[in-house]
């Protein structure tokens, strides 16, 4: 990610996730293309969490789990151009940009088992894609 922030973890029960956009900004698995990066759309109705992503490493992903508090735990499957279908968990933990944008923490292990770290953005003023 470039610039600095500082992150303050959310754990208020009033955001809300529902059409939040959000663009992948760094991952420790793949390079993240700035110009065409994964884009996520996020649903959300009492909890449970849900939505679709795709971008520079993904053609198609969907996801689908819950939220408590600034905890998201999913379960997800995408195909991507060189890799075939992924499927998998991961968690992620809400945190509030200073300038006001949700970014989302997330943890998961690759197919090869390794654990990962990427950063997602949310892109304010974006609605769903």
């Amino acid at each position: 990610m470039t610039g600095s922030h500082h992150e303050h973890p959310s754990t208020t029960l009033d955001i809300d996730l529902d059409q939040r956009v959000f663009d992948m900004v760094s991952s420790t698995s793949s390079v993240v293309d700035a110009d065409a990066p994964t884009r996520f759309v996020y649903r959300e109705a009492d909890g449970v969490i849900w939505g679709e992503y795709l971008g520079d490493t993904v053609s198609i992903g969907r996801f689908c789990g819950v939220r408590n508090e600034a905890r998201i735990d999913i379960s997800f499957v995408h195909r991507g151009p060189r890799v075939g279908t992924v499927t998998g968990s991961a968690s992620s933990v809400i945190s509030l940009a200073d300038d006001g944008a949700l970014l989302l923490t997330e943890e998961y292990r690759t197919p090869d088992g390794a654990l990962h770290t990427s950063v997602c953005r949310e892109v304010l003023g974006a609605g769903p894609a």
